[in-house]
């Protein structure tokens, strides 16, 4: 069955809408800024608890916590992630160049802080492993280890501290950051870093982590490069020295594979049906550390082990602050990183679970979490993808899991630490290769990338090239710039297209594709799909033209003809006034009518409908067009203008071209109107009737 819609009304010009339905009066800028500001600086209890609340949202779910529904979750939660926080915390702090504990201390603090200011309930924060990446670069270009200094020597421990003070001084400048952005309530920047772009630059970085974790696997004392093609200097040094490697160490990672990749698998494919999954990391540590003493394969067969682990809490210390300015450029990268991965996540599991983040908040708790944590000697660290699944999947509701995941990590902290001296390097290489599997299974998404975009598969395919080929930070500033150019080419080329009218209706679609939907006799209505600025107001003005058939020599011509007819007029005029006919001037003005007739078009019409912004070289070509339209004796109308591109063109004295009644509400209230001027006069109370 089908249905009707019948409308009577005015037909609405813009300024004529704006008398009967606008405000009766706005506030000038001024006075709306100072209400703001009053209102930002009253102050009472009230106001003063919302703040908290707001900016400690402990203070708002924990009020509300369901203590018996929820409890058992976060605490299983909490559990199973600490434990996974224990061996990925010391492996990637190998990942940093610094020693395992400072991967431990990672793993406690930012828990606790995100725990107080995070708005995440499902986010897990720690050592991520692409983070732990960068800043390693950086620590090995400012604090390179000599490969023949002895790992107990007196020299090993001043490079040690020197290496934890640079990477404690990027976690401080990152968290630095953060801060400065929450306070210009700058969280909206993580849209620059898109899903191509973060899941391609994560998949290129876990190769650059793969590559950079062989040498550990293999037993191989290799210097770490940094820099562009740093990948494939890496792989070369790789095979260049694999003849010496270390047999040993080849079949503790060759066996520690065989046990993390299958069980990994299986947690992945029935975490539905397991309560928690198996914690095989802590497992295989356990393990490995026992076989190692047991066997003395330090001294036996010259395995590289982990070393001293100091039980204890650490002592607060400054970071390396007179590194700042060598680490900045870095950390800019590091920062938008960590920043977008943790937002990303925050965002995917509130989605999924019914509920909003604040990402400005989120900027606050990892600028806390950061800055507060470097002040302890921990590195980077960021919401991370593997926890975050697992502390979901393990029914995890709160942030109160983060309290028994810190608690786990600090009774290693305080007690079991020391325990791990004799693990081998290598079980922590292999963890960290079998972390990434998330990251190597993102090719999957290509073919339905592919499918639904295109150019978003390009972007992918050029972010991820461009961080394996030349390096982590500058190849996700390619794969930024180049997505933005993308954006920009699409508004260049948004192009133009011709409206026409579905019968018996107001609504109107571009001919294209609408075969069924017909031009109005005597309006040519355009539309233009994009904003209308100095980047593409050249192909716009070429489409224009192209579809009206304005060339400089017809425009001349038209020109000069209307100026001919106008001066024939007044010569008409004054000959009657004489009283002496021209009887040539009626067969002249019949003659210039029937060549103007020659083209269809009486009139122009603007859909602004899909144009978001204009700038001032838009609003300048808006206005040559409607002169170069008059001079050929075309008006022109607009119809669908938002407030600010109205604005806009207003201001730049568009007006002084085109009348207020030049300027309708609707495409149909324009048409109509036109109708009406070319079958009979207008009159004072014209309606629309479909």
């Amino acid at each position: 069955m089908s249905a009707s819609v019948a409308v009577y009304r005015n037909i609405y010009t813009e300024d004529r809408f704006r008398q009967a339905y606008g405000s009766e009066g706005t506030a000038s800028a001024r006075g709306r800024i100072r209400d703001r500001i009053s209102k930002r600086c009253r102050c009472s209890q009230v106001a003063c608890f919302h703040l908290l609340k707001e900016r400690v949202p402990i203070f708002d779910w924990l009020p509300k916590y369901k203590l018996r529904k929820w409890i058992l979750g976060d605490i299983v939660a909490g559990l199973t992630v600490g434990i996974l926080h224990i061996p990925q915390g010391m492996a990637f702090a190998l990942l940093t160049s610094v020693a395992p504990i400072y991967g431990l201390y990672t793993s406690f603090f930012p828990v606790v802080l995100y725990m107080l200011f995070g708005t995440g309930r499902h986010v897990s924060t720690g050592t991520f492993a692409v983070l732990s990446l960068m800043t390693g670069s950086v620590v090995e270009q400012l604090v390179p280890m000599p490969l023949a200094l002895n790992a107990s020597s007196p020299e090993a421990e001043h490079f040690e501290a020197q290496r934890i003070g640079v990477a404690s001084a990027v976690a401080f400048l990152s968290g630095v950051m953060m801060l400065c952005m929450f306070g210009l309530q700058l969280g909206f920047l993580s849209t620059y870093l898109s899903e191509p772009i973060v899941k391609a630059f994560t998949s290129a970085a876990a190769f650059h982590v793969t590559v950079s974790q062989l040498q550990s696997m293999l037993g191989l004392r290799l210097p770490r490069h940094a820099g562009p093609f740093s990948f494939f200097k890496t792989l070369a040094s790789v095979l260049e020295n694999l003849p010496y490697t270390n047999v040993a160490e080849l079949i503790i990672s060759l066996v520690c594979l065989a046990v993390l990749v299958p069980v990994r698998e299986v947690n992945t494919r029935f975490r539905d049906k397991l309560r928690t999954p198996i914690p095989v990391e802590i497992l295989t540590v356990i393990i490995a550390t026992g076989v190692s003493y047991a066997s003395s394969l330090d001294s036996t067969y010259d395995i590289q082990i982990v070393g001293h682990i100091p039980a204890g809490f650490p002592s607060p210390q400054m970071p390396a602050l007179h590194t700042l300015p060598d680490i900045a450029g870095d950390t800019i990268a590091i920062t938008f990183v960590g920043y977008a991965v943790s937002v990303s996540l925050a965002m995917i599991y509130a989605d999924k679970h019914g509920y909003s983040i604040n990402p400005n908040q989120e900027l606050l708790a990892h600028g806390i979490s950061n800055t507060v944590s470097s002040l302890f000697t921990c590195f980077p660290s960021s919401g991370t993808l593997a926890t975050t699944n697992i502390l979901e999947s393990a029914g995890g509701y709160t942030q109160l899991s983060g309290l028994f995941t810190s608690i786990v990590v600090l009774v290693v902290l305080l007690l079991i630490g020391p325990l791990f001296y004799f693990l081998p390097k290598a079980v922590l290489a292999c963890i960290n290769v079998t972390s990434l599997r998330q990251m190597f299974l993102q090719f999957q998404d290509l073919p339905d990338l592919w499918r639904i975009s295109k150019i978003d598969f390009v972007v992918w395919v050029v972010t991820w090239l461009s961080v394996v080929v030349l390096n982590v930070d500058l190849g996700l500033a390619i794969g930024v710039v180049f997505s933005m150019m993308t954006v920009i080419c699409r508004t260049q080329r948004a192009g133009c297209a011709v409206m026409g009218r579905a019968s018996n209706t107001e609504i109107y679609r571009p001919i294209d594709h609408h075969n069924k939907c017909y031009e109005v006799p005597g309006v040519k209505i355009v539309t233009y799909n994009g904003p209308i600025y100095y980047g593409n107001r050249s192909f716009f003005r070429a489409d224009i033209n192209q579809i009206l058939g304005l060339t400089p020599e017809k425009i001349r011509s038209r020109e000069k003809a209307r100026k001919a007819l106008e001066k024939r007029e007044r010569d008409a005029v004054n000959t009657v006034e004489r009283g002496v006919a021209n009887t040539s001037f009626s067969s002249e003005n019949e003659f210039f009518k029937s060549e103007m007739a020659d083209n269809d078009v009486q009139a122009v019409l603007i859909d602004c409908s899909s144009v978001i912004f204009v700038d001032v070289a838009g609003a300048k070509l808006f206005i040559q067009l409607c002169v170069e339209c008059q001079k050929v004796g075309v008006p022109v109308y607009l119809a669908n203008c938002n407030e600010s591109v109205l604005k806009i063109l207003t201001s730049s004295g568009l007006m002084n071209y085109v009348g207020p009644q030049h300027i309708f509400v609707t495409v149909h209230d324009a048409v109509v109107y036109l109708q009406q001027q070319r079958e009979k006069p207008p009159e004072n109370t014209s309606t629309i009737w479909v």
